[in-house]
């Protein structure tokens, strides 16, 4: 795609989905209230919305939450100009003004109950029950995550979403930067994927997770 292309694109999206801190604050305020921000994407219960690619947020731990708007602030992931909703989420990321609101934001969205996702993608769990046996170390065998190897839940992560995180790490739009060591790990585990359709698979088997 052409560059300029990519930018008129670019700033279509953040137009149509502009976030901004509430009500104009500059000083720092409660999680819940920069929450707010963020519904224009992920909705006011953080349950997500696949028309515009953004993911189901609520329930995700607090840990994990805050190591990804970290990232993003410090443009360790969504610096890769074709990661489109991570370059949508960078600006985002920057409207907390300091850590003491990052951590709020996270504790607020980690507080929320994990809505069950429509399942979208088509993929023969019983095969990808194979390959998930390599993600368990850091994912859980049912998913629910690991703090200290920094594996996320994904019982209740979208299928969507985690097929086009699975495709961001294997074309290294994601996971690339030296400084994005769990990403790096992510990168390695995504090449044991080797096309599309066993991604489905797992992703459909990480479905069965969270029927």
């Amino acid at each position: 795609m052409h560059p300029t292309v990519r930018i008129m694109l670019f700033a279509a999206a953040l137009s149509a989905t502009a976030c901004y801190r509430p009500d104009g604050a500059t000083a720092t305020i409660s999680g819940k209230e920069m929450f707010r921000a963020c519904t224009s994407c992920h909705m006011d219960h953080g349950q997500g919305n696949p028309a515009i690619q953004a993911p189901a947020i609520a329930g995700l731990p607090d840990w994990y939450v805050e190591s990804q708007i970290t990232k993003f602030r410090t443009g360790v992931r969504g610096a890769h100009p074709d990661d489109y909703e991570g370059l949508r989420m960078r600006p985002m990321s920057r409207q907390m003004m300091n850590a003491d609101e990052v951590k709020a934001v996270s504790a607020y969205v980690a507080s929320l109950p994990p809505v069950k996702s429509e399942h979208l993608v088509e993929g023969d769990a019983a095969a990808g029950a194979a390959s998930y046996a390599t993600c368990v170390a850091c994912h859980g065998v049912r998913g629910e995550g690991n703090a200290t190897t920094k594996g996320p839940p994904l019982a209740h992560q979208p299928d969507w979403y985690m097929l086009a995180q699975l495709k961001k790490f294997k074309a290294g739009v994601r996971g690339a930067n030296p400084n994005d060591t769990t990403g790096a790990t992510m990168r390695a585990m995504s090449s044991i994927l080797v096309d599309e359709q066993m991604m489905k698979n797992v992703v459909a088997y990480v479905a069965t997770l969270n029927p």
